[in-house]
């Protein structure tokens, strides 16, 4: 694969066999983004779990203290009171099977979040096919299924990032901008992670954290030395 010279330029920072110290390796990728614009820093924990089994599936949701240095946009879907409720605490938008027709004959995905009360779930479970490979499917272990709109809506956009593993088993998520600086993206890659070994599954054997990995949008990866964290 062809890397730009900026690219290269920051590679040669990095050790490649080396895996730092957690501040160590954020301070390599902030000082190697070399784009116009802010990078994001997401942060890959590659697990000791098989995803297709249910009992060792690693889901869940955390607010990072720093937030992510992106705003989310939020969809609730609610009716009634609830409504009310969600565009008070901040949903860019709410509604019901408006919204479900307009998703559906419009092809519309102008949000990042999705939040539903529990007994909306029957319409928004037929949305499935287009929310699930999205992974913008409410779900009550991400804490976007719940009746309590107004903090679920709050905290996403505090700075909650929800994650999950993919076919690989492995967790992308984002801990921030580069803008923020090593420290505050220490702090939240130090949530994000305690958050991802308090979730290890029971049926997990062996090596829980097998590899991690920082990198920015546009720069090489770093590996993250884990032992403070197991």
């Amino acid at each position: 694969m062809f890397r730009g010279k900026k690219y290269q330029e920051s590679a040669k920072l990095i050790d490649r066999a080396t895996q730092y110290d957690p501040t160590e390796a954020l301070e390599l990728v902030v000082k190697g983004a070399s784009a116009k614009f802010d990078e994001t820093v997401e942060l890959h924990i590659k697990l000791g779990v098989d995803s297709r089994h249910a009992d060792q599936q690693v889901r869940g949701a955390v607010v990072l203290p720093n937030g992510t240095g992106k705003t989310a946009r939020v969809l609730v879907f609610a009716k009634d009171a609830k409504l009310d409720e969600a565009l008070a605490a901040g949903a860019d938008y709410a509604g019901g099977m408006d919204l479900v027709e307009k998703i559906t004959k419009e092809n519309w995905f102008e949000f990042d979040v999705v939040v539903a009360t529990p007994d909306m779930m029957g319409v928004v479970g037929r949305l499935g096919k287009v929310l699930g490979p999205k992974g913008l499917m409410p779900s009550p272990k991400a804490g976007t299924v719940t009746p309590n709109v107004t903090a679920a809506v709050q905290e996403i956009k505090a700075g909650k990032v929800e994650y999950r593993l993919d076919k690989t088993n492995i967790i992308h998520c984002p801990i921030g901008k580069v803008s923020f600086g090593a420290q505050k993206l220490t702090e939240n890659m130090d949530t994000l992670i305690g958050a991802v070994v308090k979730a290890k599954p029971a049926a997990a054997k062996g090596q829980y954290i097998r590899s991690c990995v920082v990198a920015s949008t546009m720069g090489p990866g770093v590996k993250v030395a884990t032992s403070k964290y197991i």
